[in-house]
């Protein structure tokens, strides 16, 4: 008989069993990846805000106010695929923010300090219009603006001054209206000025005339009286004639443009909202006008609520909106115009 050795069946399988044996290489494999896709979502939280603060501004126009306030108007380009974008402001005393797209649309803003964070809708070109406080200071009679751009820019200063400093030349200077228009180069600037006092005619001398200037004086109002009699005598002639004509016209030119009715004015513009319609009807029964803050307290909304409402009544034409007593008077059109 053959002797065969068989192996015991403990002796082949007890060092797998009995010692447990684990692959490190798969679990540090997967403790990097999970570290990686850890770190780009860190990555990404830093950076989507910095990109919602990208863009250019392409104009930027300043116009100032007897007051000492500021109207900013401007225009930014957008990342139209970043939802919310942040503009910087020129300081953190805003009034009348108002923010649209290329196409006229008013964008929800959040004034945050020294920045406005607008709700893009995929806008291109950010258009902001406000009203700062924080670039004009006084001492005395004399008023100091100061800003710094980061563009060319224009500024159109108040009626009747006199520039007595500027820390850096412009580049153009035309008068518009009787206001100086400067245009200013980027970076920092500081123009000093004081309101003029309207020039008073000098003093009449006391000292007497001597006779032969009276005998000419008297010689000449003589001559000037009998011209002027002649000249009555032959307006009067005249007088007769035209009184009829002339009375047809004064009358047609007297009569006043009233505005339009609220029922009119419903009627062509049927995409009006509610609220809308609400302030023209509370406009027209105030006589036809009303100031801003008479609007806020009646219809108890915040500044930057109704001023969105009254500069969407101005994009329709049915309003305009006029700048008076340091306050804006909100009047309705005697006629009116299309949407722009």
């Amino acid at each position: 008989m053959n002797q065969q050795m068989v192996v015991p069946y403990w002796q082949d399988h007890s060092p797998e069993y009995g010692i447990l044996f684990v692959r490190t290489k798969s679990i540090l494999t997967s403790m990097v990846r999970a570290s990686l896709v850890a770190v780009g979502f860190i990555i990404m939280a830093i950076v989507i805000p910095i990109q919602s603060t990208f863009g250019t501004i392409k104009t930027l126009e300043l116009v100032i106010y007897p007051d000492g306030s500021t109207h900013v108007s401007s225009e930014i380009s957008a990342d139209p695929l970043v939802p919310v974008f942040a503009v910087d402001l020129l300081g953190p005393t805003i009034d009348n923010f108002v923010a649209q797209d290329e196409n006229g649309f008013l964008l929800s803003a959040t004034i945050e300090e020294n920045s406005a964070l607008v709700e893009t809708l995929g806008a291109s070109t950010i258009s902001v219009n406000y009203d700062i406080h924080d670039l004009i200071s006084k001492q005395g009679r004399i008023w100091s603006f100061k800003v710094n751009s980061p563009i060319e820019y224009t500024v159109l200063m108040p009626n009747n001054i006199v520039i007595v400093g500027m820390s850096t030349y412009p580049l153009n200077m035309q008068m518009v209206n009787e206001k100086s228009l400067l245009l200013l180069p980027s970076g920092p600037v500081e123009i000093s000025y004081f309101f003029g006092v309207a020039e008073t005619p000098p003093p009449q001398s006391n000292k007497p005339e001597q006779n032969s200037d009276n005998s000419i004086y008297l010689i000449g109002s003589s001559i000037a009286a009998a011209g002027a009699i002649a000249v009555i005598l032959m307006k009067r002639t005249k007088r007769h004639i035209t009184q009829q004509f002339t009375e047809l016209s004064v009358k047609q030119e007297q009569i006043p443009e009233k505005p339009l009715d609220v029922e009119t004015i419903f009627e062509l513009k049927p995409e009006l909202r509610d609220d809308d319609k609400q302030l023209v009807s509370f406009i027209s029964s105030n006589g036809g006008q009303a100031y801003e803050s008479e609007l806020r307290k009646k219809f108890l909304q915040p500044r930057t609520t109704m001023w969105r409402a009254v500069k969407r009544l101005e994009r329709y034409g049915i309003v305009e909106i006029e700048k008076k007593e340091l306050q804006n008077l909100v009047r309705l059109k005697k006629k009116l115009e299309d949407e722009n």
